[in-house]
């Protein structure tokens, strides 16, 4: 067999070796979940509402961009009135999410964005710019359902803990 004859069959046996391997890297399908990439910078997964499609993450600058089926708004029973835009987006850091957009809470009258949560220990604390207020993480342990909330099975909606002390909206 000459060189030219044997190449090609030399070329096929090193793509089927190497099909195995690059089966086994990442693919789209492999890519965490936007749930997880939050657990990956210490967030809980309930900051998000069921239901998100996709998501982007630039891991270089942190900027990001998930991707809901619509709107979504739910209420929390004896609390606040939330609502998501169909794409939610800002930046993430270990402990600290900023510059958000596309989530508001219904503070008396008035709908205010959420524009940043910094995880403190045990506590997160939302700040809509002008007024903050903090809540236990283990009320974020679970993620909200549009329409109804965190407890859709019993058509009531649990109240949040809050933290009266750090509570400022």
């Amino acid at each position: 067999m000459s060189v030219t004859s044997t190449f090609p069959i030399f070329v096929l046996f090193f793509f089927v070796l190497l099909s195995p391997l690059s089966s086994s890297s990442t693919s789209a399908n492999d890519a965490p979940t936007a749930y997880e990439a939050l657990r990956n910078y210490d967030f809980p997964v309930g900051l998000l509402p069921k239901g998100v499609l996709k998501y982007e993450l630039d891991k270089s600058t942190g900027k990001f961009r998930a991707y809901l089926n619509g709107s979504c708004s739910f209420a929390l029973e004896g609390s606040y009135q939330l609502k998501y835009r169909s794409t939610v987006s800002g930046y993430i850091s270990n402990d600290r999410l900023w510059n958000l957009s596309g989530i508001s809470v219904k503070v008396l009258f008035l709908w205010l964005n959420i524009v940043e949560v910094v995880r403190d220990g045990d506590e997160l604390e939302f700040s809509v710019g002008i007024a903050s207020a903090s809540f236990p993480i283990n009320n974020f342990y679970e993620c909200p359902q549009c329409g109804c909330g965190l407890d859709c099975v019993n058509g009531q909606v649990r109240k949040l803990k809050t933290n009266p002390l750090l509570s400022s909206f």
